[in-house]
């Protein structure tokens, strides 16, 4: 059924049916075989023809049986004729051609119970059942083919003795166990035919969708090449703005604290000359510390001694600097901390420190450097004059950490900017802010006008990651206040 214009099915969602005339064909005539479309149109034909020649050679004196057997011949060339051959249209309707292959079977016993020589006419019943029906009404029409077929062939045989009765069963089941047989080896076939085409179907397009998602994978991937080689570069320029404020800005702000100091020494030499002294050794440690940022090295304190050394030989020099007492404590016991951790706090301590002696008049700085059980926490505390965190400021970043105060500024775009007019302040604490938020620890400030001011950093032992707040509360002193306020920072 749907030869000429039935096509097999080979997409992956075709499950082996066919279209008949550009519509899918039902799914019974799933089974049909392009490969039998001359069997169906020329040989039965080509069969009946060479019947109708042996009937009349036969039959010549036969008079009405010949006329009859001619006209069997002639009908069954018409309903061939007329039902599939010169109908194509029909032939993907199931019921057409169950009617077509019924009216054929009929007329070929007909043929045969009248003459046993129209069993040669048999294969085109083959040929029919094999090309038209599907499985599994294949079966039951091939079956009753080979039936007539098997008539055919024992036609001469007695049938009123055992033996020709038991011969007459033998030669029909034969014909019906063969014919039926090789029909279901040619379904398996076909069925496994089908699994493969549909299985290679399913792997090109597993293949195709396979290389569309590589495709993606390898866009996504160069996206996330450049994304990271901007976020590298955008960390790197942080890291360096950070060292600079914490080296060189910080340094020349005491090298010019140091030269103004020697301006109003006056005509006092030992004051001026120690002032230029002071600023001397200041110059050349920046200089150093400046080499070493550049090459991402240490800090000189954390090279030669751990971080509670570090920061006591910090504050010492600082004391000598600036004249104020400061006071070193540890407590706990010391643990080992990554490098950048103690590198973010020794820079936290600087810049405290050196807000401390810009803005806080401050006479004691204690710092603390405490090891809890999970994080350290680094204390810096001065007696200066601290500064109200409810009380209106001017400016985002005016104040200091570990100044108490907010500094205002000495020129009107210092103000609008929101930066300290002398250091470019607000940098520092948002530097010493980034530092510790990114090991996973925090910083948080309290102060009272008159009371002094506190800086707290923490920070785990061991970092789980970047971002803030990582380091827990468990352990966090009673009373800190929250963040410190927009302004707190130099």
């Amino acid at each position: 059924m749907g030869y000429g214009a039935v096509r097999r099915g080979t997409g992956a969602g075709s499950g082996g049916e066919r279209a008949v005339g550009g519509r899918e064909s039902p799914a019974w005539a799933s089974g049909q075989d392009e490969r039998l479309l001359p069997l169906v149109t020329v040989v039965p034909y080509a069969i009946l023809g060479a019947l109708v020649v042996a009937t009349l050679v036969v039959e010549r004196d036969a008079g009405g049986a010949l006329l009859i057997d001619l006209g069997l011949c002639a009908a069954a060339g018409a309903w061939m004729l007329g039902m599939f051959t010169l109908r194509p249209e029909r032939r993907g309707r199931p019921a057409a051609m169950g009617v077509f292959f019924a009216g054929l079977v009929v007329l070929i016993g007909v043929q045969v119970l009248r003459e046993p020589w129209f069993g040669l006419f048999t294969p085109a019943g083959y040929f029919y059942a094999f090309g038209i029906l599907p499985w599994p009404w294949r079966l039951p029409g091939i079956a009753v083919v080979a039936l007539e077929s098997g008539t055919a062939q024992v036609a001469s045989i007695p049938k009123d003795t055992a033996i020709g009765v038991t011969v007459t069963a033998v030669v029909l089941a034969v014909n019906v166990i063969c014919m039926c047989g090789m029909a279901w080896w040619e379904w398996d076939a076909d069925r496994k035919n089908k699994e493969r085409i549909t299985a290679l179907e399913q792997a090109r397009e597993a293949n195709r969708r396979l290389q569309a998602t590589l495709a993606e994978n390898a866009g996504l991937h160069r996206q996330l090449v450049v994304q990271a080689r901007e976020a590298g570069v955008l960390d790197e320029r942080q890291r360096m703005a950070r060292e600079i404020h914490d080296t060189l800005a910080q340094g020349l702000i005491g090298i010019v604290t140091q030269l103004q100091a020697a301006e109003l020494a006056g005509d006092v030499p030992d004051r001026w000359k120690a002032h230029f002294a002071a600023a001397n050794r200041l110059a050349r440690e920046s200089l150093a510390e400046a080499r070493r940022s550049v090459d991402a090295l240490r800090p000189q304190p954390l090279e030669t001694a751990g971080l509670g050394e570090a920061l006591a030989g910090v504050a010492e020099r600082w004391s000598a600097l600036q004249g104020v007492t400061a006071h070193v404590a540890t407590t706990g016991t010391a643990r080992p901390l990554e490098s950048e951790a103690e590198l973010a706090l020794l820079r936290a301590a600087q810049e405290a420190l050196a807000n401390v002696a810009r803005h806080a008049r401050a006479t004691t700085v204690t710092l603390t450097l405490g090891y809890l059980e999970r994080d350290v926490l680094l204390e810096v505390r001065d007696d200066g004059r601290g500064f109200d965190p409810a009380a209106p400021r001017k400016r985002e970043s005016g104040a200091v950490a570990g100044s108490g105060v907010g500094v205002e500024p000495e020129s009107g775009a210092a103000e609008e900017s929101g930066m300290d007019a002398e250091t470019g302040g607000g940098f520092g604490l948002k530097a010493m802010r980034e530092r510790i938020e990114g090991l996973a620890g925090t910083l948080r400030v309290e102060s009272a006008r008159g009371a002094g001011t506190t800086v707290r950093a923490r920070v785990p032992y061991e970092p789980a990651g970047g971002g803030a707040g990582g380091a827990g509360g468990a352990d966090e002193p009673a009373g800190v206040a929250a963040d410190e306020p927009a302004g707190a920072g130099a």
